[in-house]
């Protein structure tokens, strides 16, 4: 009958070959030669056959699905990481489920039993964090976890960052090579590794040149709140001449506020930094003056992290850091310009 399911065996019979051969065929990272692999896939596009990857998965135990949680998809450097992330991990085999995470609160408490019901092979946390009860709890699962741009303080976790520290530095120094006398930040949300260590660079460089912060205001990694700090920190008789902002998401807040509500030039009156170097920050209407987030390294280092846990049998948890590279624009200055 026209609407009897195809199965393997069908498959197999009008290939002449084996049904483990079949098997093969359709199954990522399997061994089949050429002209096994013609003769099936063309039995199988004549009969209509789809394997079934859920019933492969019961099988084998291994459901080759990925669960990938983010939050902040306002953010232009996430929706680059989950695709960038999807393509890398499918060319493996895997197939990558998205899901949500609170951007307030940055944990995976409301997503991790939807999670774990998919029976995924490895997870990665995008800018989210994960409490030790639950990083215990993927553990006793056999479940890899690697946290990707975010790192927190549990021996267990495997991370993938930017070397933050190294970069808000780098940006200290060029706001005070170009001349910048009171320099500002607007930090993101508070619980964030990512925040804290670019905070800490950024007093790093101050420090080593004998300055202090000038100002602080905090837009927690939303638009919103970035420009209600940058109203507040500028609404005075002496502003700050320069301000980094932990991101570019909030930086292109904060420019719009400067310019189009405050009527400051930017970089004559005051000049903007911020952190990523998303692609809006290369377009003229911001020119922003960035630290650029190396995302094809930081993706590759993480799938092969995930890999070697899930196909190589590794179980030493990893914390890499990457190197970024200051892009400078002109939202900031040269001396005397």
């Amino acid at each position: 009958m026209a609407n009897e399911k195809v199965t393997s065996v069908d498959v197999a019979k009008r290939a002449g070959v084996s049904q483990s051969a079949v098997s093969r065929v359709f199954t990522p990272g399997a061994s089949a030669s050429k002209e096994t692999t013609a003769k099936v896939r063309k039995a199988a596009a004549e009969l209509g056959y789809r394997p079934n990857v859920l019933a492969r998965s019961l099988i084998t135990g291994r459901s080759r699905i990925i669960g990938l949680v983010v939050a902040y998809l306002d953010n232009y450097f996430y929706p680059e990481v989950v695709e960038r992330l999807s393509v890398a991990l499918q060319q493996k085999g895997y197939h990558v489920l998205v899901f949500m995470a609170s951007p307030t609160v940055g944990d995976v408490e409301s997503v991790l039993q939807e999670i774990l019901d998919y029976q995924v092979d490895g997870l990665v946390l995008a800018s989210v964090s994960m409490s030790s009860v639950l990083a215990g709890e993927c553990q006793a699962l056999g479940i890899p976890v690697v946290l990707f741009n975010r790192d927190q303080d549990d021996a267990r976790l495997s991370s993938v960052t930017t070397d933050n520290r190294a970069g808000g530095r780098a940006v200290a120094e060029h706001l005070i090579d170009i001349g910048c006398e009171r320099i500002a930040y607007i930090a993101g949300w508070e619980g964030a590794s990512t925040q804290r260590d670019r905070e800490l660079g950024l007093r790093d460089g101050l420090e080593a040149a004998g300055r202090t912060l000038y100002a602080r205001g905090v837009g927690n990694f939303e638009h919103p709140q970035a420009q209600e700090a940058a109203r507040r920190m500028f609404d005075r008789s002496d502003p700050p001449d320069a301000v980094f902002v932990c991101n570019d998401h909030m930086a292109f807040a904060v420019m719009d506020v400067l310019r189009f509500e405050l009527g400051l030039r930017i970089p004559d009156d005051v000049a903007v930094a911020g952190f990523d170097d998303v692609p809006p920050s290369a377009w003229p209407a911001y020119g922003l003056t960035s630290f650029r987030q190396r995302i094809n390294r930081m993706v590759s280092e993480t799938v092969t992290t995930l890999m070697d846990r899930i196909e190589g049998g590794g179980t030493e948890p990893r914390r890499i850091e990457i190197d970024g590279a200051l892009v400078v624009r002109g939202s900031t200055r040269k001396t005397g310009g």
